[in-house]
């Protein structure tokens, strides 16, 4: 005899060990989800209902918690955690179906957000194309037409042969999504007019029109230039500002039935780094990526052509930064792809006491990490180099190197 705890990161491993001993394949189904707990928070709920959800838990081996003076009555709202094991949280939702005062609907939407969060594979129409994301993380590269990108790889003032010439490197590199931008967005940068964005932009978009096998991005928060790109077979909109600084936006990507990357910003550009504060990070950006992609939805953006950004350095500090990634896994709970970007940003210079020149390494080691947390796509600088990284944390994290 010789006991040790076995680190297992989802139902399929436990199931491959229930193989190994030689568990009947029923048994093994019934008991696969009792070997995962999950933790369930929702927020701001009445505590006679906190109340309610904890002795129906209670009644199924799990557990609630909530604060102690909803018990007593002297609190009238609290927050509250689900805990139990995903067996426990299937009893659970079904118990609530029996249940008055709203309990059937929150019953449904835990349903959803434990199906979403438990998902391996999430779709991406891009341009009619269905792009399955969980068996590999793609690679966005980044082309930035500028002059005062923080990365210093803006290529404003080449020719467009150049500038396409850098692209096409790109693509044959491993890039697997083109994200084109004419507008530096880097911390306390300043803001351009749509037409000289579109004069940065277009030379090179019109020169990548059907020369390139891979989708591109336009990187932009104006109408006007994602109208002019859209017009020149663009298929995704990258909108730092998760459609909120154009009205006409949204309208526009649903009519030309474009993808949109929805990404969580606090404050703009110029003033997103001044001294941002936070109760609750990532609970702020799930929230307001949970309105964000409402809102797009309810503008006629289809939810199989939305992906979300949390915005790692837009409007956070180191420790937001690394406690986002850490925490990444929890935005799967929105059901939808999850872009980062990180490569070559600052909490990493900080980190490593580099210059942005030397934060490849760096780079290649938070990818790592984020795509064992559920990254889909990681928008880079160095593509092949990260490349090679996402390859290697796709064979570890998702079980492949396809």
């Amino acid at each position: 005899m010789n006991p040790y705890v076995l680190a297992l990161e989802n139902p399929d491993l436990l199931k491959q060990e229930f193989s190994r001993i030689g568990v009947d394949w029923r048994g093994s189904s019934i008991m696969a989800p009792k070997g995962f707990t999950r933790i369930v928070k929702i927020q701001h709920l009445p505590s006679f209902l906190a109340n309610i959800l904890k002795q129906e838990m209670l009644s199924i081996g799990g557990d609630v918690a909530l604060s102690r003076n909803s018990i007593t009555g002297k609190v009238k709202f609290t927050d509250c955690l689900i805990l139990g094991n995903s067996a426990q949280i299937s009893s659970f939702i079904e118990k609530l179906k029996k249940q008055p005062f709203g309990l059937s609907l929150l019953g449904r939407s835990i349903k959803d957000a434990v199906a979403n969060f438990e998902r391996k594979i999430s779709v991406l129409d891009i341009s009619g194309r269905k792009v399955r994301f969980g068996c590999r993380t793609f690679i966005m590269g980044i082309v930035n037409v500028t002059a005062d990108s923080f990365s210093g790889d803006g290529i404003l003032g080449l020719s467009a042969d150049r500038s396409f010439e850098v692209a096409q490197d790109m693509a044959r590199a491993g890039a697997d999504i083109l994200d084109v931008g004419g507008e530096s967005s880097r911390p306390g940068s300043k803001k351009i007019s749509a037409k000289e964005e579109i004069s940065r932009v277009l030379p090179l978009l019109k020169r990548m029109k059907g020369r390139l096998r891979v989708p591109v991005s336009i990187d932009t928060t104006k109408s006007e230039v994602a109208h002019a790109a859209l017009d020149l077979g663009v298929s995704i909109v990258n909108d730092i500002s998760a459609l909120r600084f154009d009205k006409n936006m949204a309208k526009l990507i649903a009519r030309y039935k474009a993808c949109v990357v929805l990404m969580h910003m606090k404050g703009t550009p110029g003033t997103m780094q001044n001294s941002p504060r936070y109760e609750n990070v990532t609970e702020e950006i799930l929230l307001f990526l949970s309105q964000a992609i409402k809102n797009a939805i309810d503008s006629g953006i289809a939810e199989d052509k939305i992906v979300i950004d949390p915005g790692i350095g837009f409007g956070k500090d180191l420790g937001h930064n690394l406690e986002i990634l850490r925490r990444l896994k929890e935005l799967k709970c929105l059901g939808r792809p999850i872009l980062v970007g990180l490569s070559r940003k600052n909490f990493i210079g900080k980190i490593l006491n580099v210059g942005i020149a030397q934060r490849a390494w760096g780079t290649a080691a938070a990818t790592t990490f984020v795509i064992g947390q559920g990254a889909d796509i990681v928008r880079v600088h160095d593509v092949r180099e990260i490349r090679q990284a996402a390859l290697m944390a796709d064979a570890l994290s998702r079980g492949g190197n396809n």
